[in-house]
């Protein structure tokens, strides 16, 4: 799914075979400007080069392409495949093209295994750009590749550099004016201050000590993401410590998300504890507190030049917050107070867009029952984000089809707030990990950092598939939460370690992961 981030192979083809016409027949000239066959159906199954296609080997394997039954739309689709290693291309060279911007479409499915395989936009007079197929056997998943063409014209190019009985489908291809590209490539990093304080160290990839707000900026990342406890037992995650943070985020030249938990620990759909401050208020005076808190910390930080760009009002909110007053089961009191934050979010900065956020992307019923409810009661929101872990969450097709879904039911950007994914399984600590066995991972997607990097990406496809451009982009969780005793995960125990240390994106060498590179994301 992403392009300029890792270096990749050279053209197998050669620069004659790739731009000469004679090698597309007859339709040729009706088809230099417009995708032909990006179904496939025009020969049926068994076709090694399908009309308006042409096929390259570096293995001499052409037959490792062929078109055969059972399509995503129609009745046929392309298929790479061959029971020893090989490498192969289709490509379609399409010129006559009036420069601009371009965005290829396709339906993918992967058995995963290969050293690559991706769809290309190349010799399109800017730098070459490439999309990953992620792993997923038996759901179609769409992705999307955008490019510049500036010389009026662009080879598309499906790729396979595979192993022995590795396999690949695409289907229903389109090539037409526009671009993608996701504008938030962010992670949570509110762990931070507090590993600092004990002792926790930072290192390049090359091992150089140093600032990781700055290591992970200069990997592409562009947002942060901060949770705000009220009054936290170890005084971490607090408006005093959001607001030194915050300035090193900016700083940074990066973008600030404030994620409000309105709890003085850990908010879930399992838990929504109302701070100890506010336990004993009334239904009324709780609104006042929500809109006091959230107007106190984000007009300290627009006071200190720091001013949010993005506001979570609550955190994973599917059974609601300030639980039992702000429970799903009084959905009228949960909007009241929902409103609450959005009015003081507001009322600080009318540019911070304000986000309502829940868990488990793949539940697409539960996500949409929720947001009808708050359409049904008027709550005030401008983005939709939704968590998504992989191994707990569902498939990456059903977490398409919820960010599909509810970005047209209710016509909002959508964006993951969170996702994460293991590059070893064992601990770093005396705490078993959460994830911590071959058995919990997403198939085709190892504990590697090269799989955490493959799981990245394919989350940053499907929100940049997204139609009509509303797929904002991510947030990894937690990318800076490495192993270092004092910052355990509870605020009360300081002996109490970190089942998470093994996705963090700084390896147990303390040292800037390569799966870093999902940040360059286009």
């Amino acid at each position: 799914m992403f392009h300029p981030r890792r270096t990749l192979r050279a053209l197998l083809l050669p620069l004659a075979a790739g731009l000469a016409l004679t090698a597309l027949p007859a339709q040729t000239a009706q088809a230099a400007t417009t995708l032909t066959n990006g179904g496939f159906e025009t020969d049926g199954a068994g076709t090694a080069t399908p009309a308006g296609w042409s096929t390259y080997s570096a293995t001499g394997q052409n037959s490792a392409s062929f078109t055969e039954s059972g399509g995503h739309a129609g009745s046929y689709r392309l298929s790479h495949y061959s029971a020893s290693a090989y490498k192969v291309e289709t490509y379609q060279y399409l010129s006559g093209l009036t420069n601009g911007a371009y965005k290829l479409t396709a339906w993918v499915r992967s058995g995963g295994g290969q050293n690559s395989a991706y769809l290309a936009l190349k010799n399109c007079g800017s730098a070459e750009q490439r999309t990953d197929l992620p792993v997923s056997s038996s759901n179609w998943i769409r992705i999307v590749t955008s490019i510049n063409v500036t010389n009026n014209q662009c080879t598309i190019s499906v790729n396979s550099d595979a192993n022995a009985g590795n396999w690949i489908n695409v289907d229903d291809l389109t090539f037409t004016s526009g671009s993608t590209g996701l504008s938030v490539k962010g992670a949570d990093i509110s762990s931070l201050p507090k590993s600092e304080a004990f002792g926790g160290v930072y290192r390049t990839a090359s091992g150089t000590a140093g600032d990781a707000v700055g290591i992970l900026r200069s990997a592409g990342m562009n947002y942060a993401r901060l949770k705000v406890w009220v009054n936290p037992a170890d005084g971490y995650n607090n408006k005093t410590r959001t607001l030194a943070l915050a300035k090193r985020i900016k700083a940074s030249g990066m973008k600030l998300l404030v994620d409000f938990h309105y709890s003085d620990t850990w908010a879930d759909p399992g838990k929504q504890t109302k701070p100890a401050a506010w336990s004993g208020h009334s239904y009324s005076q709780l609104k006042t507190d929500v809109y006091n808190h959230t107007y106190d910390v984000l007009n300290a930080l627009k006071a200190q030049g720091t001013t949010a760009d993005m506001v979570q009002v609550g955190n994973e909110i599917n059974g609601g917050m300030l639980w039992s007053e702000g429970s799903t089961d009084n959905w009228s009191q949960l909007a009241g107070l929902l409103n609450s934050g959005y009015s003081a979010a507001k009322a600080v900065s009318s540019g911070t867009q304000v986000a309502l956020h829940l868990a488990n992307a793949g539940d697409d019923a539960t996500v949409r029952w929720w947001f009808d409810s708050a359409r049904t009661y008027g709550v005030n929101y401008d983005l939709i984000g939704l968590s998504y872990y992989g191994y707990w969450h569902g498939s990456l097709a059903a977490a398409q089809t919820t960010l599909d879904d509810v970005a047209s039911r209710y016509a909002k950007p959508v964006f993951i707030a969170e996702t994460a994914y293991p590059f070893r399984l064992d601990s770093d600590d005396a705490l078993v990990n959460q994830i911590d066995t071959t058995g919990e991972l997403v198939g085709g997607y190892p504990a590697t950092a090269a799989g955490q990097l493959a799981w990245m990406n394919a989350v940053a496809n499907i929100v940049e598939a997204v139609p009509n451009g509303r797929g904002l982009g991510v947030f990894y969780w937690e990318a800076t939460w490495t192993a270092v005793t004092g910052n355990g995960w509870d605020p009360a125990d300081a002996s109490s370690g970190n089942g998470w240390e093994n996705q963090a994106l700084f390896g147990f060498d303390d040292r800037a992961l390569s799966s870093m590179a999902w940040f360059a994301h286009r």
